[in-house]
């Protein structure tokens, strides 16, 4: 892909979110980690609604891995599948204490050993935690990777290797938040708002009508 293309519309998301981060709320490794699992086909507005509570009940490795993962589902069963998350934060907590000194591990090897850690989760940790240039691919960026045709992919994983050669050095994780709001502010899944759209003229899926 021309570099100058990518360039024109990072710049374009740019402008458009200036100062796009992530919008879960943490203050360590930890508690990015914790959230990231939580945020399994939930909101992140949903996540930031629970955590507080729950970091303020479990705020270390060592005291979520001492707890029953029924007892931490009482505290985020206001999320979907909070009973197999809160089963995951158990598990993955007492492999960090056990195998990793109660510090989160910060290669993505040993964090997709984590129960209910996946690509997706370890980059967001990698990038957001540790300053990785990685790229982390949810609905969201594989949604408008694809249409603004950063990406050709028929799944995640490709999208994922797609993007990394294509994205300059140092740019992987801020194009994943930019990716991200536009894909919740206007390019959604359904009735994207293309007549509002500032990338337009790069997308493959343009349409006069959508939006209306």
């Amino acid at each position: 892909m021309q570099r100058d293309r990518v360039e024109a519309i990072l710049q374009g998301l740019r402008t458009a979110y200036p100062g796009a981060s992530s919008r879960l709320h943490y203050r360590n490794p930890f508690e990015l980690l914790v959230a990231a699992i939580l945020s399994a086909q939930t909101t992140d507005d949903q996540v930031n609604r629970v955590t507080p509570a729950l970091f303020q009940r479990y705020p270390d490795p060592a005291a979520l891995a001492a707890a029953e993962p029924a007892v931490v589902a009482t505290c985020i069963k206001s999320l979907g599948l909070y009973r197999m998350k809160a089963a995951h934060l158990v598990d993955a907590a007492r492999t960090i204490v056990s195998d990793y000194g109660g510090r989160v591990p910060d290669n993505p090897d040993d964090l997709l050993r984590l129960s209910g850690v996946g690509r997706k989760v370890a980059n967001v940790v990698l990038s957001n935690a540790f300053g990785r240039d990685v790229i982390a691919v949810d609905t969201h960026v594989f949604r408008v990777a694809n249409r603004l045709g950063l990406a050709r992919a028929d799944d995640v994983g490709e999208t994922e290797r797609q993007l990394m050669a294509a994205l300059p050095p140092g740019s992987r994780g801020e194009a994943h938040h930019l990716l991200i709001y536009h894909g919740r502010e206007v390019c959604r899944a359904r009735h994207p708002r293309c007549g509002d759209c500032i990338l337009r003229g790069y997308c493959r899926e343009a349409s006069d009508e959508a939006g209306d």
